[in-house]
């Protein structure tokens, strides 16, 4: 069994090394701009911050491992549509012909809704989250918010609301293929409320607020995935009786 598996783990680490080799190649690139790249990511921050607060760090390796950390996610995020290109090839000797044609449509719909739900996330959410949080405890208290705090959460948002935001194309294709159904999601709706508001719960910070303005557009995408499943899957049933 282990020499069966030997190719698809040799497989696995190809990919895995393409897609780490690309993030570290634009880690590099991003470095040399983390600067006005930090300044975009606090600007949500200084718009809600009150008069006499400001960003501040309180250890001396704070500035310098803050601009890694935002070197790296801008890496990541630029490498993105290689990174989705490496997991279809990794996927691909198990498909259909027809199905393997599809790796444009993959990689751009996948990144496409990354990055619109990254976009929600940074136009929506933060900046009803932190006016929130940091107006709350104003009256009483001087808000200085550390920078790598902020950054960590930062990018721990954006990673969430990215991710979610793949369902609708990862629901496509697995439709595609004929592995889920609109009756299969339908069935597991009360479920997938009870994951959504956990994973909203873990990825949000701790009001009401930010985590039903994640939760409410994961279940609308929840919906959205159905109606895709719905309109994708009859389309791979005749295919398959052809075949």
């Amino acid at each position: 069994m282990f020499e069966e598996l030997k190719p698809h783990l040799a497989e696995l680490r190809k990919r895995l090394a393409i897609s780490v080799g690309s993030i570290i190649v634009l880690f590099f690139i991003m470095f040399a701009f983390w600067n006005p790249i930090l300044n975009w990511m606090i600007a949500p921050l200084i718009e809600v911050l009150p008069e006499g607060s400001s960003v501040i760090f309180t250890k001396v390796q704070e500035p310098f491992f803050t601009a890694i950390k935002v070197a790296f996610f801008s890496g990541f995020i630029a490498a993105l549509p290689i990174i989705f290109w490496q997991l279809w090839l990794f996927v691909a000797p198990g498909l259909y012909e027809n199905e393997k044609k599809m790796v444009v449509p993959f990689v751009v719909g996948a990144t496409t809704m990354f990055l619109m739900g990254s976009a929600f996330c940074y136009y929506v959410v933060i900046p009803f989250g932190y006016e929130f949080l940091i107006n709350f405890g104003a009256q009483l208290f001087t808000a200085l918010p550390s920078i790598g705090d902020y950054v960590g959460f930062f990018t721990k948002l954006l990673l969430g609301f990215g991710l979610a935001f793949e369902l609708p194309v990862i629901t496509f294709f697995l439709a595609s293929m004929g592995l889920v159904t609109d009756r299969t999601m339908i069935d597991f709706f009360r479920y997938a409320i009870v994951v959504i508001f956990l994973l909203s719960a873990l990825l949000t910070p701790p009001d009401l607020i930010t985590q039903f303005l994640m939760a409410g557009p994961m279940i609308l995408l929840y919906g959205a995935s159905i109606l895709i499943a719905k309109k994708v899957n009859p389309e791979v049933v005749e295919t398959t009786n052809e075949k």
